[in-house]
């Protein structure tokens, strides 16, 4: 009995002087405190009304006065959770940015890249890898294809690797996802007849777009991967049985693996993790892979000298 009484006293003696530390490491602050740096993240944030904001306990940090203190926005589909600094009078809010030196960011994310299996245009034992979330139906898109290929392929297909993923914008983009499937279909036989359907459709986007309905651009980008699939010699009844059947799991995968990357719009790519968002013009992107290659113990190509401007013609009004 008295061994029993010993055992629960200690349980709760050792559970009560848990609650004082946590009491200790982890403490709310007062109301008229949390008011005011909710008031002053809404106005520095310009965070929208509709967004809520919640602040956590304060805990100690490892700097001198002062707490560490997250702040989490809640806008109902995404949230959003930051660090701060909350100093020990309650006067300054620091925003905290903390960055692990040991570990290269671009490398960790084209980690998370899968490119096993894609077509690849260029040197594929190259240091450098360009990957590029692509969209069939977007026009921006068309315009950094016609840049890549045939420009820079010419100028950097010894010393980098281009790869396509797949990141159809199906809420503004109908058949992209379509495009997307076909596309692999070719891929699962031939990669040179993926790159050849895609040259065409970034160069004929008007081809489909003016087909009347769905169902009409559908049948329209079927005619047109089956003729690569001839062009090919690819086995044709393997080739309609994948068209017919749109598998799409593939292109979710990588609509979401964009996504985890953060990929929000098309085109975007990858050259060896630096992000590069939109049709930039082609100085920019030499920039970035000369950038790439130089970092990699490789040396830059011999760019061409820039037009002259003579005979150029005014933009439109």
């Amino acid at each position: 009995m008295y061994r029993r009484f010993l055992v629960t006293f200690l349980r709760r003696a050792a559970l009560s002087l848990l609650l004082i530390c946590l009491g200790c490491s982890a403490q709310s602050m007062p109301p008229e405190v949390a008011r005011r740096i909710e008031q002053q993240v809404r106005v520095f944030y310009t965070v929208p009304a509709r967004v809520k904001v919640f602040l956590g306990p304060t805990k100690p940090s490892e700097f001198p006065n002062y707490d560490a203190l997250t702040i989490t926005f809640d806008g109902g589909e995404k949230k959003q959770t930051f660090d701060f600094l909350l100093a020990k009078d309650a006067k300054t809010l620091i925003r905290m940015t903390k960055l692990d030196l040991s570990k290269d960011p671009y490398a960790e994310i084209m980690k998370k890249i899968d490119v096993a299996g894609r077509p690849t245009r260029g040197n594929g034992k190259a240091k450098v890898v360009a990957i590029n979330y692509d969209d069939f139906e977007c026009p921006f898109c068309s315009r950094m294809h016609q840049t890549l290929f045939p420009d820079l392929l010419k100028e950097y297909g010894d010393r980098v690797v281009f790869i396509y993923k797949d990141f159809p914008l199906a809420e503004i983009h109908p058949w992209a996802t379509h495009a997307a499937v076909n596309a692999n279909c070719l891929a699962g036989q031939n990669q040179d007849a993926y790159w050849d359907f895609a040259d065409y459709i970034h160069a004929n986007q008007k081809e489909v777009n003016s087909e009347k309905g769905h169902d009409a651009q559908f049948a329209a980008l079927d005619r047109m991967t089956i003729e690569q699939g001839q062009k090919h010699n690819l086995d044709g009844t393997k080739l309609q049985a994948c068209i017919k059947a749109q598998q799409d799991d593939k292109v979710k995968a990588s609509v979401h693996e964009g996504e985890a990357v953060g990929v929000e719009a098309t085109p975007t790519m990858f050259i060896n993790g630096e992000e590069v968002s939109g049709a930039l013009p082609i100085s920019e992107l030499r920039a970035v892979l000369d950038r790439a290659l130089v970092q990699a113990g490789e040396t830059a190509p011999t760019h061409p000298a820039p037009a002259s401007s003579r005979g150029t013609q005014p933009a439109s009004k």
